[in-house]
């Protein structure tokens, strides 16, 4: 068990290196819009590329924060009967969810936006048809490479609750506490 008690703690690690780097494109995402604004209306200078620097960072920590978001347990689930469940019953409900629906639409989502989206931009070297625009291909990247993050942080919950199934205590316990949206 020793290897994948690496692996899930290698994933875990990096994962939450790029929740991090989300938590930055987010504030630069902030600010470019900030400054973009201030420079429009006030010295009525306009470009094409911050517009898109902005686009291009919000949706890179969208993509990349959506792993960290799975590792934190802060993802979205539909409530019937999660919370009414005991830890095991829980665990036995999040390891069915992951294998049967999270890691077959990842990697088919991964594949998909590999091979229709990123694949051919790249080959082009495709470009913004705004004028000052950036390139398009690295932001086409993100795409496949978040939905890859995901399968493998979706790998690492499942080893750590199938170690929790077993009483591995080797392995970091998942987090399993759920709190109902208030409204």
């Amino acid at each position: 068990m020793g290897f994948w008690v690496k692996l899930s703690a290698g994933i875990d690690r990096l994962n939450q290196l790029l929740g991090k780097a989300a938590s930055i494109m987010i504030l630069l995402s902030c600010i470019v819009s900030a400054v973009n604004a201030l420079l429009r209306y006030s010295l009525d200078m306009s470009n094409n590329w911050p517009l898109e620097l902005q686009w291009y960072l919000f949706a890179s920590a969208v993509m990349l924060g959506a792993a960290y978001t799975l590792k934190c347990n802060e993802h979205v689930r539909v409530d019937l009967i999660y919370s009414q469940l005991s830890d095991r019953g829980r665990i036995w409900i999040d390891l069915f969810g992951l294998t049967l629906f999270l890691m077959p639409a990842c990697i088919l989502f991964a594949w998909l936006s590999w091979t229709t989206l990123f694949y051919p931009s790249w080959l082009v070297s495709e470009h913004s048809l705004n004028a000052g625009g950036m390139a398009r291909y690295p932001i086409k990247f993100i795409v496949p490479l978040g939905f890859f993050m995901l399968s493998l942080q979706g790998l690492s919950e499942i080893i750590k609750r199938i170690g929790m199934l077993k009483g591995n205590g080797a392995l970091p316990a998942a987090d399993l506490k759920y709190e109902k949206p208030t409204q």
